[in-house]
């Protein structure tokens, strides 16, 4: 969602995207600074990949669970 400060309205935003902002004021880290250091990139990038982990795990699941109701 974006801030909607004056400097935004009228912000064209991407057909592909209309819920973001590329301004920056609905990342996740609004306050964060714009730059990351590589330190702080690993470790989203490993948080993300325990997420898709987890979600593949749940889909797997879910796959087995239809099976057995055959």
């Amino acid at each position: 969602m974006c801030c909607n400060t004056a400097n935004h309205y009228g912000f064209r935003r991407m057909e592909n995207h209309p819920a973001a902002c590329f301004c920056g004021c609905d990342d996740s880290f609004p306050c964060g600074p714009r730059l990351i250091t590589k330190e702080r990139k690993i470790s989203r990038l490993e948080q993300h990949l325990e997420d898709l982990r987890d979600e593949v795990k749940a889909v797997e699941e879910y796959i087995a669970g239809l099976k057995k109701k055959k």
